[in-house]
């Protein structure tokens, strides 16, 4: 049986989110007799609400166009706690509520603040490397201010660049290295033309693919490995539980590894898996006379006791589940490049 049990942590985050909404309209009404310059009383006390929802969670609000955003800054953890706020929205509310930045290719000729320096973004321009094995689009980034500032501010400069350009979702699924440049990229672009480029990169991949290899078990023996490919963390926000169900088969050849009849129940078994609502078939790993099939979960969408459910009705041994919470995807991380 699956040994999740929902952490303090969980009922924590979403008590904060009640809280959030609860004290959204006084709030939502401060933001908009704010102006363009949130007064301090009102900062202070969204920064709070927001962090308690998770740490490493910012907030962004446009007034002017109603529009409140949640950014987890692309980083896989807080990006389902944030789905988890936006969920939970007033749902007739005059804002408009985001889990994550959007594209806004329009604000690419506007000016960007940061510290005492402002960027003009007309000037930005981007070296793009596709690497199509990897799904990814590798970025030099340029602008001649640079020079002027530091490191950490070029960074940020670039991502939001990025964000811009593509939201920061598409960032996250289909960006890889981010480096710096003082001088123009060869053949460098203007970021305008950056999701044109992704729009190309994901095209072949709109289907899925199963990658596949072989190892070898602990035990010495041959191992059938795959994983979906791509995956992206963001196309599955609040599958936060690692769930893996390990199916022993009857039937192998002298190698461990699966035969009929065996090979076709597996067969039908990740089949019927592969549809299971909220949750997402990532990784299957075949030796040693077991399958163990690797799932990312909602907690809250009724997976796991339906993948219980599968394991005790499982005819061809002693099936078991197990779970954690793995919000990041640390599982994958030896799998995915």
């Amino acid at each position: 049986m699956g040994i999740f049990k929902r952490s303090r942590g969980g009922a924590s985050a979403a008590a904060a989110v009640s809280a959030f909404w609860e004290q959204w309209p006084d709030l939502r009404e401060q933001l908009e007799n704010a102006g363009e310059t949130v007064p301090d009383g009102p900062r202070e006390r969204l920064d709070a609400l927001v962090r308690a929802i998770h740490p490493e969670l910012a907030w962004e609000a446009d007034a002017e166009r109603r529009v409140l955003t949640l950014t987890g800054g692309g980083l896989a953890e807080p990006r389902g706690a944030a789905e988890r706020w936006r969920k939970k929205r007033p749902k007739r509310d005059t804002w408009t509520f985001h889990a994550a930045r959007q594209a806004d290719p329009e604000a690419l000729s506007g000016r960007l603040a940061f510290g005492d320096h402002e960027f003009d973004l007309s000037y930005v321009k981007l070296g793009m490397r596709v690497d199509s094995a990897r799904a990814r689009v590798d970025i030099s980034a340029y602008h001649p201010d640079f020079l002027f500032v530091d490191e950490d501010v070029r960074l940020k400069v670039a991502f939001r660049v990025l964000d811009l350009a593509l939201g920061e979702d598409d960032v996250a699924r289909w960006i890889g290295d981010v480096s710096l440049a003082v001088e123009p990229p060869i053949d460098s672009l203007p970021p305008s033309l950056l999701a044109s480029v992704v729009e190309q990169i994901a095209e072949p991949f709109k289907q899925g693919a199963w990658l596949t290899g072989e190892g070898r078990t602990p035990r010495g023996h041959p191992a059938h490995l795959a994983v979906r490919f791509p995956l992206h963390r963001q196309d599955h926000p609040l599958c936060d539980v690692h769930v893996a169900l390990t199916l022993p088969y009857a039937h192998s050849n002298p190698d461990l590894l699966p035969v009929e009849p065996s090979a076709s129940a597996l067969r039908r078994a990740e089949a019927e898996l592969e549809s299971l609502p909220g949750a997402v078939l990532a990784l299957r790993e075949t030796g040693d006379g077991r399958r163990v099939l690797h799932f990312y979960a909602d907690p809250d969408a009724g997976a796991l006791p339906a993948l219980d459910q599968f394991a005790a009705s499982w005819p061809e041994g002693r099936a078991r589940v197990e779970s954690r919470l793995d919000p990041a995807w640390q599982t994958l991380a030896p799998y995915r490049t």
